[in-house]
């Protein structure tokens, strides 16, 4: 069993379950590691200094029990100064360069995606996905980010929509290109398990083709549950391990804090988890 995870959400940003009550699922789980994310983006940016006091606070608390480490989740098209502190990134690209009246994200509602295509890439799915990739590839570069997080977000409601074909050249070549470039800047990716979790999705983020791709692009993988509820916040953990190992990952990387406070990334080997 993974006896960690990264990426976190609370009642401090749009998660349902307080910080107090990820910390105790963690601590009835047996996690040595538990990060927390809180979301700064256009649509939720979080009271960022309750939410520093409020991370602190458990930390030093349960320090003797459990490794608690105060991460953010940044949006690519966001300010990386709005988060001072953060001992690290997850950088997301949810919301594109848009001249909307309001932030409208990939992954907001199905209503909003279709609007967000129609009015702005002409009904272009692929269009709309090129420039998601494009962003995306930009992640590392905009906000200096830790690792990844849930590469093909773009493809939220595909599932269900069917707006494009994720085997389809048009699709796969910015994905890649992405990637790529990504893993040549030496970020890790997430294997992101929350639209299986929460029954969004058949498949993880990155779907299979994409994670076999990482994994022969010679990128590196954190496994985490983006969990909004504790009762999730273990959810699927198992499945992405095996999803990895199918993919010919032979190890996860974990964030801890080292002796001197800093937090550094050590890796773990999949076949005994």
């Amino acid at each position: 069993m993974l006896r960690a995870n990264y990426h976190t959400h609370t009642t401090l940003c749009d998660g349902t379950s307080t910080a107090q009550e990820m910390v105790d699922r963690a601590l009835e789980l047996g996690f040595l590691h538990l990060g927390f994310s809180g979301h700064m983006d256009p649509d939720i940016h979080m009271d960022w200094p309750l939410y520093v006091r409020t991370i602190s606070d458990l930390r030093e608390r349960y320090a003797d029990r459990l490794d608690i480490i105060m991460g953010v989740e940044l949006d690519s098209v966001y300010d990386p100064a709005c988060c001072p502190g953060a001992e690290y990134v997850i950088g997301s690209t949810h919301f594109l360069e848009v001249d909307s009246p309001v932030p409208m994200s990939v992954d907001g509602t199905e209503e909003q995606t279709r609007a967000l295509c129609d009015q702005y890439f002409g009904g272009d799915w692929y269009a709309l996905s090129r420039a998601y990739y494009g962003l995306e590839a930009q992640v590392n570069d905009r906000l200096g980010c830790t690792f990844v997080g849930h590469f093909d977000l773009v493809t939220r409601f595909n599932d269900s929509l069917h707006f494009l074909d994720e085997l389809d050249p048009r699709y796969l070549r910015p994905a890649f290109e992405a990637m790529e470039y990504l893993v040549e800047e030496g970020v890790p990716f997430e294997i992101n398990c929350g639209a299986i979790n929460r029954g969004r999705k058949s498949e993880p983020y990155p779907r299979t083709e994409l994670l076999r791709a990482l994994h022969d692009f010679g990128g590196e993988i954190l496994i985490n549950s983006d969990a909004h509820q504790a009762e999730r916040l273990d959810g699927c953990l198992d499945v992405a391990v095996e999803k990895a190992i199918e993919c010919g990952f032979t190890h996860v990387n974990v964030l801890a804090h080292e002796i001197d406070g800093s937090v550094g990334m050590r890796q773990l080997a999949l076949d005994t988890l």
